[in-house]
């Protein structure tokens, strides 16, 4: 399942977002990568021991939190602290699978990535290239959105950053452990959570209906949740 949320940031708050990264320290992105994914990583990363970074990620975490469609998406029980990173050059990602499990000891957090996000910090004309190309069950998706958007995605999934051959691709991305671990469970109550949301238009606060239908949603997830 992949989902587009838009405008997740403001045009105004992006603004923000590049002018104090422009300041921020950046370091090379392969230091990050795992054994196998240093060979096909080219980026530059803000180094997370920069509070530029750190301040910027507490923003887009309590983005996050306050939207509805991310919240009934991803069901998120804990989310890795967003992480900055810039492609110019030819920079690129080679086809990779994010890292089961991701360990940080000096935050003292462990997760299971089981969805994987990007949010785009530069407009689609601002640089040649840099297309996130997600594989997918129906083949492979390239994702390339306007400043302030972002994408959803399955950890589990096969995907890349297609070289940036001009300009600067700026985004953050982040990993969180859902709270429903198997991913149809969570596509199904995603699917249940917008359809009562749909149906709830128009009708009474108090509709014996929809009642029926948020109390499956919340027993389904009762059945299903691993906290």
């Amino acid at each position: 399942m992949l989902i587009v949320i838009e405008n997740l940031l403001s045009s105004e708050e992006v603004a923000q977002f590049r002018e104090k990264l422009s300041s921020a320290q950046w370091r090379d992105g392969a230091q990050t990568a795992g054994t196998r994914s240093v060979e096909v990583k080219q980026n530059l990363q803000v180094d997370r021991q920069c509070p530029v970074g750190t301040e910027l990620g507490y923003t887009i975490l309590r983005k996050l939190g306050q939207n509805p469609l991310f919240v009934s998406a991803s069901l998120a029980e804990t989310i890795w602290p967003p992480v900055f990173n810039c492609y110019q050059d030819g920079g690129h990602y080679g086809t990779h699978v994010d890292s089961a499990i991701m360990r940080d000891n000096d935050l003292g957090l462990t997760i299971r990535s089981d969805l994987s996000a990007t949010v785009f910090l530069s407009e689609p004309d601002e640089y040649e290239g840099g297309e996130l190309v997600i594989e997918e069950q129906y083949g492979a998706q390239g994702v390339k959105l306007s400043a302030g958007d972002m994408v959803l995605y399955p950890s589990s999934s096969l995907h890349q950053v297609a070289p940036v051959t001009s300009g600067q691709r700026i985004c953050a991305i982040m990993w969180m452990q859902s709270a429903i671990a198997d991913a149809t469970e969570r596509a199904m109550l995603f699917d249940l959570d917008q359809s009562i949301q749909a149906l709830s238009v128009g009708r009474s606060a108090d509709d014996p209906d929809i009642d029926r239908l948020i109390h499956v949603y919340h027993n389904l997830i009762r059945r299903w949740a691993q906290v």
